[in-house]
């Protein structure tokens, strides 16, 4: 993915990660439109970051999807990068069903299906573009997992498996499949997140993000050095270990 010059459309981006991530693009000299649920954040986005359009969508329900899509290709039919943010985490316990059946399929609806049905609104137009990228969004928790938080880590283990089976398909075509896999970040992603000392400062992490993709613009995963720890774990052959440490010692991850 090229650092500049992009129509990037990151939906899911009214806060944390793809926020953050949408200023520091939108400063490279790319064109942004973010997305999210909420009005009133869109309104304060646009009021507050000149140069950042907005869409309202709502990443779990398929209709909103098709008619964000629509008015974002309407807009900005040079749009060549989707970046498929919008996620959440739940807390849950799994001794019975009522603590975490609603749970784990609204997980499940807004972090495997949303990017499924995003990718479908795009991909036929990101196809027609000279140099296009679709961005997954992972986490490190796809790789070990979290053990209070067990649909968030098979959601995001989809994701992974998603990213390096359409990177296949899409081979012959001029999109890229890029995977991005933060480690635990201070945002709201669960409650007091943005206050765990444990977790990487959201500044620091865009900031790496961000030298990552110019350094490597043919890179297929993006992996800050906090997340390593996580990512390679199996491959070290320390896989154990790891599980142990991020359950043991970080009620958010490592």
């Amino acid at each position: 993915m090229q650092i500049s010059g992009n129509t990037v459309f990151i939906p899911g981006a009214t806060s944390g990660i793809g926020l953050a991530l949408a200023i520091a693009l939108r400063d490279r000299g790319n064109t942004v439109i973010v997305g999210g649920r909420r009005t009133d954040l869109l309104e304060r986005i646009a009021a507050e970051h000149p140069g950042i359009g907005t869409v309202r969508i709502d990443t779990a329900d398929a209709e909103s999807i098709r008619v964000a899509a629509k008015q974002v290709l309407t807009d900005h039919p040079g749009l060549n990068v989707l970046v498929t943010m919008a996620g959440i985490m739940r807390v849950e316990d799994w001794h019975r069903p009522e603590s975490f059946l609603a749970s784990a399929e609204s997980v499940m609806t807004t972090n495997v299906l949303g990017p499924i049905r995003l990718i479908a609104a795009f991909i036929e137009h990101l196809q027609a573009q000279p140099d296009a990228t679709i961005m997954t969004v992972s986490s490190g928790l796809a790789f070990a997992p979290l053990k209070v938080t067990p649909s968030y880590n098979a959601s995001k283990a989809a994701i992974h498996m998603l990213s390096e089976s359409i990177r296949l398909q899409l081979a012959d075509t001029g999109v890229k499949v890029v995977e991005l896999e933060p480690p635990s970040v201070r945002t709201s992603l669960l409650p007091g997140q943005q206050d765990n000392e444990t977790a990487m400062p959201l500044d620091e992490f865009v900031a790496e993000v961000m030298s990552l993709l110019e350094a490597r613009p043919d890179a297929t995963e993006i992996q800050v050095e906090r997340v390593k720890f996580l990512r390679y774990g199996e491959a070290r052959g320390d896989y154990d270990q790891v599980v142990a440490t991020i359950n043991d010692s970080d009620p958010h991850g490592k």
